[in-house]
């Protein structure tokens, strides 16, 4: 485990392998420390080192004088891999001259992609498993509405990539997406890709997926709470409920369904909950009427969910398109459509959480308060 303390322009040695201590060393130099490498072999040539730190051979443990020359002037020590015998030397000398020693987890031997489902964009919605892997990381790159307010915490010792993207606007395209997450696991990095939501669930966690196997890289998936089913829940509203609905269908709202697909979701009755939607709300709903659901049948966009500026609108199905021209309704927005949405408490917006969530969240950072 590493405390964290201010490290900046002070002198921090580490004790390690170039491999596992990579990720210890991009964060020691990210909080601005001067940083020491330890080796237990000989220092790499010039083209094979780290931008900014400085290489040193270990002394061997009977070298009291070689390793008091290292420690001395040291503000911390961090070892990440050391024999026993070495690591005891030190952890002593560091005692008598009362320097911090801190054990910091090797990076991983090989590199690998993991899919992250960070959730509807709340911190606290990160499964345990999703903040242990991005305490791992030596690389993130994560999208827009993954949970990136405390990412740098979450991840001390990762390269943070942008590549969100937001309607009309795809800076990184999906290719270039996979191509980097490829290119960072080959190189050895553990890389996390955070995606908002669950990966598979209209993420295009699958492509890259394939894409990294296509490659030969080692991927794995951590799933997360999709915005299908936690949106709504901020608002109050069950996607099934016993008596009303016991289905649900989640649609993408970058393409407007097929009449003849719009038509099989009405016949099937349950609630229809919809994705990215704002673009192509108004065409959505027009199918939904013509394949013959009622004008009438309760409907809610709910924006924004789980931040602080979270947004409920409350209407029926017929007044739905013209309620989000009103109120000026923007992404990112998930759409309910259904019986269901009766059941919200309130109705009239603005993040309507149960007690059982209150009581696990300070009321001032309760979403929607």
């Amino acid at each position: 485990m590493q405390i964290e303390v201010d490290v900046s322009g002070r002198k921090v040695v580490v004790f390690g392998t170039p491999r596992s201590a990579r990720r210890v060393l991009a964060h020691q130099l990210r909080a601005g420390a001067r940083v020491t490498l330890v080796l237990p072999g000989p220092v790499p040539p010039v083209e094979q080192r780290v931008e900014g730190v400085r290489y040193a051979t270990q002394p061997s443990p009977a070298d009291t004088s070689g390793l008091l020359r290292l420690l001395g002037p040291a503000w911390s020590v961090v070892l990440v891999d050391l024999d026993r015998d070495v690591r005891d030397h030190v952890v002593e000398l560091c005692r008598r001259l009362r320097v911090l020693v801190q054990r910091g987890t090797p990076a991983a031997a090989q590199g690998q992609v993991v899919l992250v489902g960070g959730g509807p964009g709340h911190t606290r919605l990160l499964t345990l498993e999703a903040a242990q892997v991005l305490g791992e990381a030596d690389v993130v790159v994560h999208d827009r509405l993954a949970p990136t307010d405390d990412l740098a915490a979450l991840a001390p010792g990762a390269e943070l990539v942008d590549v969100g993207k937001s309607p009309d606007h795809h800076p990184v395209g999906q290719r270039a997406i996979e191509d980097q997450l490829v290119e960072r696991a080959r190189a050895g990095a553990l890389v996390v890709r955070l995606k908002g939501g669950d990966p598979f669930v209209l993420g295009r966690g699958g492509e890259e997926m394939q894409a990294c196997l296509a490659a030969g890289v080692s991927v794995r998936v951590v799933p997360g709470v999709s915005s299908a089913l936690a949106v709504p829940a901020a608002a109050g509203i069950p996607v099934t409920h016993r008596g009303v609905a016991h289905a649900f269908t989640v649609l993408s709202g970058h393409v407007p369904p097929a009449a003849e697909e719009l038509d099989a979701l009405v016949r099937l009755g349950g609630t229809i909950v919809v994705l990215m939607g704002m673009a192509t709300l108004e065409p959505v709903v027009a199918g939904l009427l013509a394949a013959g659901l009622a004008a009438g049948t309760p409907a809610a966009v709910v924006e924004r969910g789980y931040s602080p500026s979270q947004r409920s609108t409350f209407t029926t199905l017929g007044r739905l398109p013209e309620e989000v021209r009103r109120l000026d309704v923007r992404s990112p927005a998930v759409v309910v459509v259904g019986d269901v949405v009766a059941l919200a408490p309130g109705g009239s917006g603005g993040g309507d959480l149960l007690a059982a969530l209150d009581s696990t969240w300070p009321a001032e950072e309760v979403p929607g308060r």
